[in-house]
């Protein structure tokens, strides 16, 4: 028999489906919540309702933001000629607090991955590819994550970017392979993205996106 009230239950289980959220934690959660004063409780509701409400995707880089375009695209003191490619918005908030970069995004929501079916036309790279074009891009600087499935992307990138005449570069990473952007700490990702070298990446042996 449950000890809790249904109303108590229900948020437990609401909040045990938020990822990474056991029922023990979604239990703790709630009972603080519980004991939280109501205009607390009353303030957290009224955010999740706003967040879900006003956060889109950016028409131009595809980051998460409540104006479109977002702050970063909208803002004349970034360098518009350098085009920092992420698998995630999770990833450009890492970079962005290093304050080490000044140029301006583009957000893949993704990488390559064959085995779960993402393929290229999954990604953002056709809406890269016109920007380029559009905005007169210098400079691609591969951010990726260091995992299988972000080389295999930073490698399709590269070789489809080349014959365009833009400039591509892939930060150095001071990251262990399997690590992820978005827990690095500042020192890491300066060190990175000022240590950025010319990719050399050679094609893919899995010819990802050829026919």
């Amino acid at each position: 028999m449950n000890p809790y009230p249904p109303s108590l239950k229900n948020l437990i289980e609401q909040l045990s489906r938020l990822p990474g959220i056991g029922e023990k934690t979604a239990t703790r959660l709630a009972l603080h919540i519980i004991r939280s004063p109501y205009e607390d409780v009353e303030k957290l509701a009224k955010s999740l309702i706003e967040v879900k409400k006003t956060v889109r995707f950016c028409s131009r880089c595809f980051n998460l933001a409540d104006s479109d375009p977002c702050e970063i695209c909208s803002d004349p003191g970034r360098d518009a000629k350098i085009l920092c490619v992420v698998e995630s918005p999770g990833d450009l908030m890492a970079i962005e607090s290093s304050g080490a970069y000044k140029g301006r995004y583009h957000v893949l929501q993704g990488v390559l991955s064959p085995l779960d079916g993402i393929g290229p036309e999954n990604l953002k790279i056709k809406e890269l590819l016109q920007r380029i074009k559009r905005e007169q891009v210098k400079e691609i600087v591969l951010a990726l994550n260091p995992s299988a499935e972000g080389e295999t992307t930073a490698m399709y990138l590269a070789r489809l970017l080349r014959p365009k005449g833009v400039k591509v570069t892939q930060i150095a990473y001071g990251i262990p392979m399997g690590g992820d952007l978005k827990y690095a700490d500042k020192v890491t990702l300066t060190r990175a993205l000022r240590g950025r070298l010319e990719t050399c990446m050679e094609d893919s042996e899995n010819n990802i996106g050829r026919k």
